[in-house]
């Protein structure tokens, strides 16, 4: 019995701490505390827990921040659509990103809502890989410790969940259980209610390329660039005539926007992941916006008018 309690309580720890780890809502801090409940009972032992948490941990951080360097906010998109408030999640972890980047990839695992983003985070701010690394193996091991910790030495307080492997699983399954129908219950009650503001107009290129430089068409429209990154190099380009929004600051800068005008979006992201996101919240608040499919890309790929990013709107990126 023992060694099936071990290898079966090794496994479950594993899945949990991974699942959490690439954005899954469920609870590995509640599985981490049990693991070091068992560790004090003997059921498992502690190094391999501390180890096998470590590892699941850094595993699906890695994953995560390599998938941030390659798609940017596309990936964020997703794991907000996750979160309790998925409009402003980008927008509010971005902004903390830039402030507290260090700090944040040590401390993120504690912070609900942020966790899941940091890695992907650094990844699309192009944090170097070895620095990022350092950093998140320093708030995984901190973590780790912390709950495998209060387990151990609270194992007693903890006996009734986790008295032998059978009984303790099944506890823990239906806590999962009954926290992912709540969450999923919540969610689908968030998509009703967003009812026809889920919904964003895409626009080819080529169509706002004719509106935009047609004298008689372009006064009833502003193109803005969110790109997501918002740290331009000194040689980047935008479409002509087009506008820089700041996407991380969107809700401060609304009173600025022309509610007498259609508000045209483009990024670079993947499947136009920052602009869904900005239109959604422009909508929110009484503005007509639609998005240029395909963003820049396309608006490059169709040969339309470009110029070079002013230099006042050069933001380079953040020295990590």
């Amino acid at each position: 019995m023992p060694s099936d309690i071990s290898q079966h309580g090794y496994s479950i720890l594993f899945i949990l701490v991974l699942a959490e780890a690439i954005g899954l809502p469920l609870p590995a801090a509640l599985a981490l505390l049990v693991a070091g409940a068992s560790s004090a009972k003997g059921s498992l032992h502690l190094g391999a827990v501390l180890l096998i948490s470590f590892v699941a941990f850094l595993l699906g951080d890695v994953v995560l921040f390599l998938l941030g360097y390659r798609t940017g906010w596309w990936l964020l998109g997703i794991l907000c659509k996750l979160s309790i408030n998925p409009e402003s999640c980008i927008f509010r972890s971005a902004e903390s990103f830039r402030r507290y980047g260090r700090t944040m990839l040590v401390l993120a695992k504690f912070v609900p809502g942020i966790n899941s983003l940091a890695p992907p985070l650094a990844g699309s701010m192009n944090m170097r890989f070895i620095q990022f690394l350092g950093l998140d193996a320093a708030g995984a091991l901190l973590y780790v410790a912390a709950w495998c910790g209060a387990g151990f030495l609270f194992s007693d307080f903890l006996a009734r969940l986790t008295n032998g492997y059978q009984a303790g699983s099944r506890i823990l399954l239906w806590l999962v259980a009954c926290a992912a129908a709540v969450y999923f219950g919540y969610r689908i009650w968030l998509l009703l209610k967003a009812g026809a503001l889920s919904y964003v107009p895409r626009v080819s290129a080529s169509e706002i390329a004719r509106r935009l430089y047609s004298d008689h068409l372009h006064g009833d429209m502003v193109v803005f660039d969110v790109r997501s990154h918002g740290y331009y190099s000194r040689k980047a380009s935008r479409i002509k005539d087009s506008v820089r929004l700041e996407p991380n600051t969107i809700l401060q800068q609304l009173d600025t926007l022309p509610k007498d005008k259609e508000i045209i979006l483009y990024c670079t992201c993947q499947r136009e992941a920052t602009s869904l996101q900005v239109a959604r919240i422009l909508q929110q608040h009484g503005f007509r916006s639609s998005v240029i499919k395909g963003g820049l890309r396309a608006w490059k790929k169709g040969g339309f008018p470009l110029e070079t990013v002013p230099a006042e709107d050069v933001v380079l990126m953040p020295t990590f």
